[in-house]
C-alpha cells in the first residue's frame, strides 16, 4: 500500500532507440509524406549506415544512463517489504501484459493487416444494431442475440453465406499482406502451417455462430444482473 509500479525508476532507452526518439522529428519534416511504417524503415536504414564512432556517442549516453538507473532500482526495491514486492511484481506483469498488447494491435494497423473474417452473429448485429429495440448498447444488443437465436437456419443462411465471402476475402488479403511482409523482412508475422491449415471440414459455420452467441451471452448477463 502506498507503493506503485509507478514510482519504479524507468529503464534507459537503447542506443537505437536514442537515435531514433532523436531523430524522428526531422526525418519526419523531410518526408512529410511517408508513412509511420516507412519513415521508421528509413530511419532504421540510416542508424545501419551510421558510422561505429557516432553510434557509441548513443551507446556511452545508454551506459552512463544505465548505471543511474542501476542505482535508482536497488534503491527503490530497497524499500519494499516482500508483501509489497510481490504485489509489484504482479502488478507490473499485468501492465506490460497490457502494453505488448496494445503495441502489437497498433503496430498491426500500422503496417495495415487485414481485418479478421465476421462471423454471421456478428453481421447480423451490424445490420441490425440501429433498428434494435432497446435504449442502451446492452439492451440492443440482448434484443438482437434473441432475435438470432429464434431464427431458422434459412433465415440464417444469408448471413452464414456473406461470413464464408467474408473468410475468402480474409484470405486472399492475407496472402497478399504476407508477401508484403516477408519483402519488409518480417516473416515473424507469417502464419505458421499449423495456422495456414484448413480447419476441420466438420466444423460447420453454425458452430461458430453458436460459440459467438455464447460469448455475447456471457457478456449480457452483467448488465442483467
Amino acid at each position: 500500500r502506498g507503493i506503485s509500479t509507478e514510482e519504479r525508476p524507468k529503464r534507459p532507452l537503447t542506443a537505437y532507440f536514442r537515435f531514433l526518439k532523436e531523430n524522428r522529428p526531422a526525418f519526419r519534416q523531410k518526408n512529410p509524406e511517408m508513412s509511420n511504417m516507412e519513415l521508421v524503415k528509413k530511419i532504421a536504414g540510416a542508424w545501419k549506415e551510421l558510422p561505429a564512432s557516432q553510434k557509441q556517442v548513443y551507446e556511452d549516453a545508454r551506459k552512463t544512463d544505465w548505471q543511474k538507473y542501476s542505482e535508482q532500482l536497488a534503491a527503490y526495491k530497497a524499500q519494499l517489504t516482500p508483501a509489497q514486492a510481490a504485489a509489484l511484481k504482479e502488478e507490473r506483469r499485468k501492465r506490460l501484459a497490457k502494453r505488448r498488447s496494445f503495441r502489437a494491435k497498433r503496430e498491426m494497423t500500422v503496417l495495415g493487416k487485414p481485418k479478421r473474417p465476421r462471423s454471421g452473429f456478428n453481421i447480423f448485429v451490424s445490420e441490425n444494431f440501429q433498428e434494435s429495440e432497446g435504449v442502451s448498447p446492452a439492451a440492443k444488443l440482448k434484443h438482437l442475440f434473441d432475435s438470432w437465436r429464434k431464427l431458422s437456419n434459412s433465415q440464417k443462411q444469408p448471413y452464414l453465406q456473406l461470413a464464408e465471402d467474408d473468410k475468402v476475402r480474409y484470405e486472399n488479403e492475407m496472402k497478399s499482406w504476407e508477401a508484403k511482409m516477408v519483402e519488409l523482412g518480417r516473416e515473424d508475422l507469417i502464419r505458421s502451417v499449423k495456422q495456414r491449415s484448413k480447419k476441420n471440414p466438420a466444423e460447420t459455420e453454425t458452430a461458430k455462430a453458436s460459440s459467438h452467441e455464447s460469448k455475447a451471452k456471457s457478456k449480457l448477463k452483467k448488465p442483467e444482473e
